[in-house]
């Protein structure tokens, strides 16, 4: 069972990294498969009631990987995690097969709730370089999480999420409700733009407040 997990996650990585050039390399050199081999052994022993030496292996792997995983996580067999250094995946966070997460992506809770707090990710999906998704929310089959993300709500099948908060703005690659071109009006900068015109509008009619107190008596 452990290898035939072990190849489902080389072969993962074989599909999704072009980069990778033989599995062999890949069960060497990668760190993503290295820190799921070691997550398996630990989930077993924490399955076991093991609970200590199960928390000692997940964090050697921590300092060989640079990817925190908790021994209780639920991980399917095909995740890849791509250069993976700051990944941390949380205790009751699952994720199914097929997912790709990439360097620096949290899997998190929000505060000290206990029971379900982390999330739980689907099949496929992608959780790109940064993004954060936290508390017990699901995100869906084949749905996308943005670079810089911060999820904070479910995310439907199928969706592409950006932003901060997370929003969606695609659904099955069709655009849904946000314009992401770059040419299109941004309201941060509308508003500073209006703050700025008011700002010299007061400071127009001050100097005209000055001037006229500065006219001596009966002059006009």
């Amino acid at each position: 069972m452990f290898f035939k997990k072990l190849r489902a996650d080389i072969a993962a990585a074989m599909e999704n990294d072009p980069a990778a050039r033989s599995k062999f390399e890949v069960w060497l050199t990668y760190s993503g498969v290295k820190a799921l081999s070691h997550h398996r052994l630990a989930n077993r022993l924490y399955r076991m009631r093991l609970k200590l030496l199960a928390r000692i292996v997940s964090q050697l792997s921590r300092r060989a990987t640079g990817i925190e995983i908790h021994p209780a996580a639920k991980i399917a067999p095909g995740v890849f995690i791509d250069h993976g250094m700051g990944v941390v995946i949380g205790e009751t966070a699952e994720v199914g097969e097929g997912t790709v997460i990439y360097q620096n992506c949290t899997l998190g809770g929000t505060g000290k709730q206990t029971g379900k707090r982390h999330p739980t990710v689907g099949r496929c999906c992608v959780i790109s370089a940064g993004a954060k998704v936290l508390g017990d929310i699901t995100v869906g089959d084949y749905a996308k999480v943005g670079a810089g993300a911060v999820v904070l709500r479910d995310v439907p099948p199928h969706a592409t999420v950006v932003g901060v908060p997370a929003r969606v703005v695609r659904i099955r690659g069709l655009k849904e409700g946000v314009d992401l071109c770059q040419d299109s009006s941004d309201p941060v900068r509308d508003e500073l733009c209006a703050l700025r015109e008011r700002m010299f509008a007061l400071e127009e009619r001050l100097e005209k407040f000055g001037k006229a107190a500065d006219v001596p008596p009966g002059e006009d």
